[in-house]
């Protein structure tokens, strides 16, 4: 069951091949709206379905941090002139949300937040690694690469917050 769990991590990193071979600026953006899409849908599956505090208030965490870089992402594309362009690694992602709600849906409970929170760690480490080792050395927008730039440290405090949760939901 934890391989399923970490369904989206897995693709993002199998999907690292494809980017180490240089995503365009178009193929970037719709990357990171992507990814944020997914955690917004997966928090708020979670605001929804989970009665523990911690959790509950990490998953709207993740909504509202997540929301507002695609607000920025978005603002930031459409200044540009730049139109985010879908492509495997953008469609994997979307596909690895659905899959992991769709893996979500029948748990309750403490399982549920096992499951959930376990995901977010897996997942908030691939990103931090595409961010890291493709997006930001292939952006080549400076502006693009400073709103990756400065998403960073926001994504690596989701993943310590996501990591003390795990502790304590063990």
């Amino acid at each position: 069951m934890k391989t399923a769990l970490l369904s989206i991590g897995a693709l993002l990193a199998a999907a690292a091949p494809a980017l180490a071979q240089g995503p365009t600026d178009p193929q970037i953006a719709a990357i990171v709206v992507a990814a944020n899409q997914v955690d917004i849908d997966a928090g708020r599956m979670a605001v929804a379905r989970t009665k523990d505090a911690g959790v509950k208030a990490f998953a709207q965490q993740m909504i509202t941090d997540h929301s507002a870089v695609n607000a920025a992402a978005t603002k930031l594309v459409t200044r540009l002139h730049v139109t985010p362009e879908p492509n495997a690694t953008s469609k994997q992602l979307t596909d690895g949300g659905v899959a992991n709600r769709k893996h979500l849906e029948p748990l309750r409970g403490a399982a549920f937040d096992k499951a959930y929170i376990d995901n977010e760690v897996a997942y908030h480490q691939a990103v931090l690694d595409a961010i890291d080792k493709t997006l930001i050395p292939n952006a080549k927008n400076a502006e693009l690469k400073a709103l990756l730039e400065q998403t960073r440290p926001a994504i690596a405090a989701h993943l310590e917050h996501a990591k003390q949760l795990q502790a304590s939901h063990k």
